[in-house]
């Protein structure tokens, strides 16, 4: 189910296409569709009256159990859906569709915990009979003693009792997660005492980003053609053209519409990309709705505040491109794009050499003179930056160059006027 608005990206047959494949991907089948176009959702019940009627005589015709909507549905427009459907119909909205998708995906304990979290905080203001499985109904003078039992009853409302069971559980897992961040700050912190410069490989979900880490540096990551093959962020070390090696990190698929509770959740997955040195955006090249799929990823780096970094697109799935059938020009790009195949290997040569001319176009000038002694910082130049000259005095090395903008405060006690 479908009903337009500005937040999306896709026209409505693609979008209600995009939700067909994360239905397929949570294990639906889709069954049928039905679209609205209003300037406004219904307050109460999301669509209108009559289209309301239309998809319940669809439902009982097709003998369909869920009904999904591509938008987030109220608290409230649920409650109203699920009592006009019936206690046999479940009503799902695409936020949920999603959670649902990450539980199933999820592998590791940080990413179960975010996905939990995430789903918590969604279904808190959404209580209805779902939740009645979380514990009893208290009795007696469950309610405290300023409430009475004869003022509450024979205790509290299972409302009330799920509502406090869940806010309980939140807040454990918060705890756990601060505990399993702490552990990955450590572990990126030790990282980067390597000072290895990290690309961060980023793109709409199902771009093949998964694919073209395994292409690029030999590992074995899953991949599948599916939305939200993988969740949780690998690294691998590449060895570049130039000899130098690179970190590279795959992060979670982005898609239009993402909810702000996955954001919120997957905040450490998604600091990768705020301590990147460079991002490499992975585009669907074969996809029909390439240039909506690229600003749904743009706008997702700009609400994470990384849009500043350089990037190096890359035009991928291009050994599906047949003759005349995909007009890669028509393709909207701002950064510098390379034609790739993660699954044959075409032009993986070209973006690694993009990427590094790249990280030498972001480098910061320097000029040091450094003490012999520290020839530690001599090969840190040249291992992670470049060295345009060098000369040899009685006082030491100086050298004129260029490194990582993150490695200057190492040098800073060296610096010598430009």
């Amino acid at each position: 189910m479908e009903i337009r608005d500005d937040l999306s990206l896709l026209p409505v047959e693609e979008s209600i296409e995009e939700l067909a494949l994360l239905a397929d991907t949570a294990g639906l089948e889709v069954v049928g569709s039905a679209i609205q176009r209003l300037n406004q959702p219904n307050s109460k019940t999301f669509v209108g009256p009559g289209k309301l009627e239309e998809i319940q005589m669809l439902v009982e015709e097709l003998q369909a159990m869920v009904v999904v909507f591509d938008d987030e549905l109220l608290p409230r427009q649920q409650r109203e859906l699920e009592r006009f459907f019936g206690e046999d119909i479940k009503v799902l909205d695409r936020t949920a569709l999603i959670l649902d998708i990450f539980a199933q995906h999820a592998q590791t304990r940080e990413g179960k915990l975010q996905v939990e979290l995430a789903q918590l905080e969604y279904r808190l203001p959404r209580l209805t009979r779902m939740w009645t499985h979380l514990v009893r109904q208290a009795g007696g003078r469950a309610g405290g003693s300023s409430g009475g039992v004869g003022l509450r009853g024979p205790g509290e409302t299972q409302l009330e009792t799920d509502r406090r069971e869940i806010n309980r559980r939140i807040a454990q897992v918060k705890e756990q997660l601060e505990s399993v961040r702490a552990h990955r700050e450590r572990h990126r912190a030790k990282r980067q005492q390597t000072e290895l410069q990290v690309v961060a490989i980023v793109g709409y979900t199902n771009a093949g980003k998964s694919s073209l880490l395994n292409r690029i540096s030999g590992a074995d990551v899953y991949s599948a053609d599916m939305l939200f093959a993988t969740l949780d962020p690998t690294t691998r070390v590449v060895d570049m053209p130039g000899g130098r090696e690179v970190l590279f990190t795959d992060t979670v698929g982005f898609i239009q519409k993402l909810p702000p509770e996955i954001v919120a959740a997957f905040r450490a997955t998604l600091e990768e990309i705020s301590n990147a040195d460079i991002l490499l955006h992975v585009v669907d090249a074969t996809h029909p709705n390439v240039n909506e799929q690229i600003e749904a990823v743009e706008d997702t780096l700009a609400e994470l505040g990384v849009d500043h970094l350089p990037t190096v697109i890359a035009l991928n799935k291009t050994d599906l491109v047949k003759d005349g059938e995909v007009d890669l020009e028509s393709i909207t790009l701002d950064h510098p794009a390379v034609l790739v195949s993660a699954k044959t290997g075409e032009g993986i040569d070209s973006l690694l050499a993009a990427l590094e001319a790249a990280m030498t176009q972001y480098l910061v000038p320097l000029h040091v003179l450094l003490p012999y002694q520290r020839g530690d910082l001599l090969s840190l130049i040249y291992e992670r930056g470049q060295v345009d000259d060098e000369a040899h005095s009685s006082e030491g090395i100086e050298v004129f160059g260029r490194i990582p903008p993150r490695l200057a405060p190492y040098f800073e006690q060296f610096m010598l006027a430009t």
